[in-house]
């Protein structure tokens, strides 16, 4: 079942993405059976109790208690299934064993209809934010006269990612709740206005060559960032794109957010600079021949 489930699912680019497979196999051959039982209970019901077999109304009912097994068997099995799987597959995700004494700690921010994705740049300190610095320039509201935010990185619908970390992703909403969903990394997780919710995974898989932005976009395989709650007149709209890449790959591409984050230095006329080499030249002169004049005089 879970190969052939495999066949139209995204893959599985994460540490913890096998066993929540496995859990959606079992929950589809459980499916199965109920619904190739339950219809072919259905055929003998229509049969067994057909009018020309029973032309008389019976007021007393079925009398075996056969579909009552049934119902407490099926009961009984899916509280294998949340007890047994589901619950502590849950309790190692919310609480997850690592090895990675710095896990990499990202900030998503979702707003009608858009990702802010916020990253604390090198030092790894996040600038401060403040609801009153919003604007349509300044999507999560930072301080960048700050000094811890002067190296901060935001970015709207994209959200690259290192390969072989331990990711936690701080979730929150700035209007509705929105549903963040990365397939491939098997994560699903409500955001929700008012709180900070951690989604922890670890990426082991990098994104192939013809999921990258953007030429992915073109081809339709791109690794997507869904919104899978409906959050609005354009919730289809709420598309971002993510990339897991390599460690060398991300630190280069946040050198180049960092080059972008530097202020531009004015280009100097090719007139001024000549004059301020001659103006250099002369000082420097006068300085030797004040110096010359003084030995003299002594």
């Amino acid at each position: 079942m879970q190969s052939f489930l495999a066949r139209w699912m995204p893959i599985d680019a994460s540490s913890h993405g096998a066993p929540l497979d496995r859990m959606n196999a079992m929950v589809h051959w459980l499916m199965l059976v109920l619904f190739v039982g339950w219809g072919l209970y259905f055929l003998y019901v229509l049969y067994r109790f057909r009018a020309s077999a029973n032309p008389k109304a019976s007021h007393e009912g079925a009398k075996s208690h056969f579909s009552s097994y049934i119902e407490a068997g099926v009961a009984i099995v899916e509280v294998i299934l949340l007890v047994g799987f589901a619950i502590p597959a849950w309790a190692s995700w919310v609480s997850p064993e690592t090895s990675d004494p710095e896990p990499f700690v990202v900030r998503v921010v979702a707003q009608q209809f858009q990702w802010n994705v916020h990253y604390p740049g090198p030092d790894g300190v996040f600038g401060p934010t403040d609801v009153s610095l919003l604007s349509n320039t300044n999507f999560v509201g930072l301080d960048r006269a700050d000094p811890a935010a002067a190296d901060d990185v935001v970015m709207i619908n994209q959200m690259p990612l290192p390969v072989d970390r331990d990711i936690t992703v701080m979730l929150s909403s700035k209007d509705v709740i929105h549903g963040f969903f990365l397939p491939q990394m098997r994560v699903k997780q409500d955001a929700v206005p008012g709180l900070a919710i951690p989604v922890r995974f670890r990426a082991v898989t990098a994104t192939p060559a013809d999921g990258l932005f953007p030429g992915c976009f073109q081809t339709k395989t791109c690794w997507e960032i869904a919104c899978a709650q409906l959050c609005g007149l354009t919730h289809y709209r709420m598309q971002g794109y993510y990339t897991i890449q390599s460690q060398d790959s991300f630190d280069a591409w946040m050198d180049e957010q960092q080059a972008l984050l530097q202020p531009a230095q004015p280009a100097q006329p090719a007139q001024a600079t000549d004059e301020a080499q001659a103006d250099s030249s002369a000082a420097a002169a006068g300085g030797t021949e004040a110096d010359e004049h003084a030995d003299a005089s002594q």
